[in-house]
């Protein structure tokens, strides 16, 4: 790489710049344009969700909508991210084959993000690069990276935050703080940051377009030369554009399941999150369509959709399932960071393990409801407390951000207090995120064995991590209304100050206990 060429197309709708990534990687591949370093900027301000992700578990759609964001997919992996005008993006399309370009997927990634880290060092910020795929400045994320590959060009890709509307991102993408939460970190403010925060005074939009050109010069010891999108790139970019403006491309390709015979599992590995969604075929005990979600990076981009494919008609016993996995990622030469083949084959069975409630008499419409951490037994014959959230009770109640309760029968949580205690069990009102990781580390010490709780799927999925880490095995029953990840109050339930007020599946507990004891 010799000469880099810098295309800088300004403000353009999401559409258009993924329909320009697509021509760009394509073009490239064919050898029918050079290595090229593209900057460029979204107007209207935009959430685009990875390729392999679901627009239905990551965007508040409603919210978008109302505030003019546009909604799309990106060709590239990994994970949600929120653009607004003021925030540049950067692109690398380039060969393979390039002596200068590593070949290793990690290595690639730090030394293309290596362009973007010298480029704010150009600006006076110290930023630096953090593996898997985020550069940072004092351990706060200002830019996100990723990446696609055809045969023999890559495409990389990453933004900088220059003025950054944190409280609107939050608003916007359904589970915002859960890769935050897995860096042990307890607000989005405290884990972003952007150059006017860096920076006693926020250089000039082109200022900081001219210093990042001149960090992937230094970085790639290149000369760059501008130019202008090509007649050919033009016509293909006007051709292009209206398919990455169609539902089938925004919300098609990764639209969640919906039957009732669908069985479902989160899985956190080291790379990213791995959503299954299995439709089954209970009788024969075969797998008859999955679908694989979530925000990690595999090469090549089909790699998902392939393995969907060897999954289909499959036998769900666990050797043969694992067998199977095991075998597709064998026969293929696929790119994974972070991720391992038994990572799809535990978030698999995960989902294939949600079959054993119909053994103790649990509806299948219903199995989906129930989740497991650290791997319980089937059995709540030796658990002795209950953890209920404090949300499900009256707001006007005296005792709702206290561990009591004075069992009144007007809410759910006196009803389920009830219950508990006709069984010999303990209720304890859970009033905090600190609160529930204090009452799960006295429980373990105290020698308690497992234990039963109510939470919502977003809750448990963020804190998923933490629940493992804890140690205590248990079952956690979904919460039935509207919660605060439906309506964006994730931080005020977090420290206990979630106002509304949600239901308990209490028919479900009733049942999950009666089925189990």
């Amino acid at each position: 790489m010799k000469k880099l060429t810098l295309l800088d197309t300004g403000m353009m709708t999401a559409a258009q710049n993924i329909a320009l990534d697509e021509i760009l990687l394509q073009l490239r591949n064919e050898d029918k344009i050079p290595d090229t370093l593209r900057l460029l900027q979204f107007k209207p301000h935009s959430v685009l969700v990875g390729y392999h992700q679901s627009i239905e578990q990551e965007v508040r759609i409603e919210f978008c909508q109302q505030n003019g964001i546009d909604i799309n997919r990106r060709i590239t992996g990994g994970g949600t991210i929120y653009l607004d005008e003021p925030q540049i993006g950067w692109e690398l399309i380039a060969s393979r084959w390039d002596p200068d370009i590593p070949k290793d997927i990690d290595k690639l990634y730090a030394k293309v993000s290596e362009g973007a880290v010298q480029g704010l060092k150009n600006l006076g910020v110290e930023a630096e690069f953090r593996p898997r795929n985020d550069i940072e400045v004092d351990g706060k994320k200002i830019s996100g990276t990723g990446g696609s590959f055809e045969a023999n060009a890559f495409f990389f890709q990453g933004t900088l935050l220059t003025d950054f509307d944190v409280e609107t991102m939050i608003r916007a993408l359904m589970i915002p703080l859960e890769k935050l939460k897995a860096k042990e970190l307890e607000s989005a403010k405290e884990r972003v940051t952007c150059l006017k925060w860096e920076l006693d005074e926020l250089p000039s939009i082109q200022a900081i377009k001219e210093a990042i050109v001149k960090g992937f010069a230094d970085v790639f010891d290149v000369e760059i030369e501008e130019r202008e999108l090509t007649p050919l790139e033009l016509q293909i970019l006007e051709e292009r554009t209206s398919k990455f403006e169609k539902p089938d491309w925004i919300y098609g390709i990764r639209r969640p399941v919906e039957s009732r015979q669908v069985i479902r599992s989160i899985y956190k590995a080291p790379g990213g999150l791995i959503r299954s969604s299995l439709i089954v075929d209970i009788p024969n005990k075969r797998i008859q369509a999955a679908l694989i979600t979530g925000d990690f990076f595999i090469f090549p981009n089909r790699t998902v959709l392939d393995l969907e494919a060897s999954l289909k008609d499959a036998s769900m016993e666990p050797g043969k399932l694992t067998a199977i996995i095991r075998e597709f990622f064998n026969s293929r030469e696929i790119e994974m960071p972070g991720i391992l083949p038994d990572d799809f084959v535990k978030a698999i069975l995960k989902a294939v393990q949600k079959l054993e409630y119909l053994d103790i008499g649990i509806p299948l419409e219903h199995i989906n409801k129930v989740f497991r951490v650290c791997d319980p037994p089937m059995s709540l014959k030796d658990c002795k407390t209950i953890l209920l959230p404090y949300c499900a009770k009256l707001q006007k109640c005296g005792y709702r951000r206290l561990n009591d309760c004075a069992e009144c029968g007007e809410c759910d949580i006196g009803d389920a207090y009830t219950l508990a205690k006709q069984l010999g069990m303990e209720p304890i009102t859970i009033i905090s995120f600190e609160d529930l990781m204090e009452n799960l580390n006295r429980l373990k010490v105290e020698g308690a064995s497992m234990f039963l709780g109510s939470c919502c799927e977003a809750f448990y999925e963020k804190h998923l991590e933490d629940f493992e880490e804890a140690g205590l095995p248990g079952f956690l029953i979904d919460i039935d209304s509207t919660t605060c990840y439906d309506l964006g109050r994730e931080q005020d339930a977090y420290v206990g100050d979630f106002e509304n007020e949600t239901e308990l599946r209490l028919e479900l507990i009733k049942m999950v206990l009666k089925k189990m004891s």
